[in-house]
């Protein structure tokens, strides 16, 4: 990539560049520690769940989206605003899956709008692509009370209509934002910083998904969008090869 354009992305994200001092060769590792370095964390692949996916199989996009306007499957359909279906281009390459929706988007009926949705317009900018190119959506349609944490039965209610999502869709890649959304995608409990800059993979199909940090954490922690960018670079690196 040219100087001036990782400058633009770089600024995109708010990052600002700076130039390496020159520093003194470090001494090389013995032969054992390279090994171990170079190899790979194992990737993380989530169980398929065709017996999930089957429960909205068949449906299209508008009855699909009617089947989660009308969903009582939990609780959270007692206290929502409204369903959060989802936003893009349903012939996108790229899906952005997010957590839950926030109190902004429960009102307005959008993913990731608000101070959060900006941020993440401006990550996907910084890897050459609009908001209306890609397809975004999130593990829960319905937000939970106070912004709380899905609850494991929640998130297995709601997962299916991500799954037949996805299978209208057929993405080439999902980018999780944040730790909740990839530990219920990928059915794990580990920390976001190890599943970071590997590439997992999601349900019957084996969709490549890659994790980064949700923009609102970001908003929180400025510090950590270097890493994100480095994800953004990743995800790109892997869509390119799929």
């Amino acid at each position: 990539m040219n100087s001036p354009l990782r400058r633009e992305y770089l600024d995109a994200l708010g990052l600002k560049t700076w130039t390496l001092r020159t520093a003194p060769a470090p001494a090389p590792a013995p032969a054992a520690a390279r090994a171990a370095a170079a190899a790979p964390a194992p990737a993380t692949v989530a169980p398929a769940r065709e017996v999930s996916a089957a429960r909205e199989a068949g449906a299209d996009w508008d009855e699909l989206r009617a089947r989660v306007a009308a969903c009582t499957r939990c609780s959270l359909s007692a206290t929502r605003t409204q369903t959060v279906f989802g936003v893009g281009n349903p012939h996108a390459d790229w899906l952005i899956v997010g957590e839950a929706p926030g109190a902004e988007e429960d009102r307005r009926g959008e993913p990731f709008v608000g101070r959060a949705g900006q941020l993440l317009n401006s990550m996907l900018h910084a890897i050459g692509l609009a908001r209306e190119q890609v397809y975004i959506a999130n593990v829960l349609k319905c937000r939970p009370p106070g912004n709380r944490d899905p609850s494991l039965t929640e998130a297995a209610e709601c997962l299916p209509y991500l799954e037949r999502q996805i299978a209208l869709l057929k993405p080439k890649i999902m980018l999780a934002v944040g730790r909740i959304a990839a530990q219920n995608l990928l059915r794990t409990e580990k920390t976001l910083g190890a599943l970071r800059q590997q590439v997992h993979r999601f349900g019957v199909s084996q969709l490549p998904l890659v994790v980064t940090y949700h923009p609102a954490y970001l908003l929180r922690t400025p510090t950590e969008k270097r890493k994100a960018w480095e994800d953004l670079k990743f995800a790109r690196d892997v869509i390119s090869r799929v």
